[in-house]
């Protein structure tokens, strides 16, 4: 802001309630900027302090760019747990049969071993993702149009130039564009200038527009297992402790062992996410310890009084709560 301008109206309750609780935009990305710099104009652009964003796009790669705000950063993990889908455009060194490259391309579907690009940010070790779909889309010539759902993590432009190497002409990703991450779609999307036409409404009155781009965080957990808690049970994991079966109200959904569930309360608030250490149908054997590890919380503690003593270390967790 500059010298002497005057400050933003306040939000409507509506728009500043949400914004408390925790929201996600989700951003068509264009190409051209990074992902970082786009989360910046985002945030910017609501006035706020902080803002994230799940899954990195490349600044020559477009399409669905996920950005939280508030208490919805705390769901960035489970945001990257979900797969991604995009469409890319592979330029191999010679001409392929459609056949061909089907037959190779059906090979990659699974598990596969990755090396990031030289270019890529992280530390360059060897990495096993998962292919889920890879459908060849149209050949012509030496290009390709390929369909892809992959793990988050996934680099397409490694998985471009490993087919092209299969195949033994050669490759390289050409165009990429993210279609989807998980239940969320590019028909969800926006740009950023919708972005910056509902905060101009939304400081003239109409949150409308602004509310319908600010997504609540109940989209992303509620893709998840829920398990409700009993009252003692939610005060115990607002401060940190894990479950205990005598904690567990009601289980809405069947999980695995290992999964990631959401913990929540009888009025459907989330109090945190953890990690199931028993499938739900073993459940019932079970007489002592931890059932789920809480690891991320979601309350304000202060909100939920303690009903609980933390145990002294070495002390087994209490069979009921």
């Amino acid at each position: 802001m500059s010298a002497g301008a005057a400050p933003p109206a306040p939000w409507p309750a509506p728009v500043a309630d949400r914004l408390a609780a925790g929201a996600f935009l989700l951003i068509d990305k264009p190409r051209g900027p990074s992902s970082h710099q786009v989360t910046a104009w985002a945030r910017d652009l609501l006035g706020l302090r902080l803002a994230g964003h799940a899954g990195t796009l490349d600044p020559n790669v477009s399409g669905l760019l996920w950005v939280g705000v508030g208490p919805a950063l705390k769901l960035l993990p489970l945001v990257l747990e979900f797969p991604k889908r995009y469409v890319a455009a592979v330029n191999f060194h010679a001409p392929v049969p459609r056949r061909e490259l089907e037959r190779v391309a059906a090979e990659f579907a699974g598990p596969v071993y990755q090396t990031p690009p030289v270019r890529s940010a992280v530390k360059r070790e060897r990495r096993v993702r998962t292919i889920h779909r890879l459908t060849v889309v149209e050949v012509s010539g030496a290009r390709a149009l390929l369909d892809v759902v992959a793990d988050s993590g996934t680099y397409i432009r490694t998985l471009a130039v490993d087919l092209g190497e299969a195949l033994g002409t050669g490759g390289h990703l050409e165009e990429l564009r993210r279609l989807s991450t998980g239940p969320f779609d590019e028909a969800q999307a926006m740009p950023l200038t919708a972005l910056a036409d509902g905060v101009s409404l939304a400081r003239t009155g109409d949150p409308a527009p602004l509310l319908a781009l600010l997504h609540p965080i109940e989209e992303v957990w509620r893709e998840f297992p829920t398990i409700v808690l009993k009252d003692g049970a939610a005060s115990a994991v607002a401060h940190g402790a894990g479950l205990a079966k005598g904690g567990i109200l009601a289980l809405p959904q069947p999980f695995p062992r290992g999964a990631r569930v959401a913990l929540v309360t009888r009025a459907n608030t989330l109090i945190a996410t953890g990690v199931a250490r028993h499938d739900s149908k073993e459940l019932g054997g079970v007489h002592h310890g931890w059932v789920v590890e809480a690891t991320r919380v979601f309350v304000d503690p202060g909100e939920y009084p303690a009903q609980w003593r933390r145990p002294r270390p070495g002390t087994p967790p209490p069979r009921a709560q």
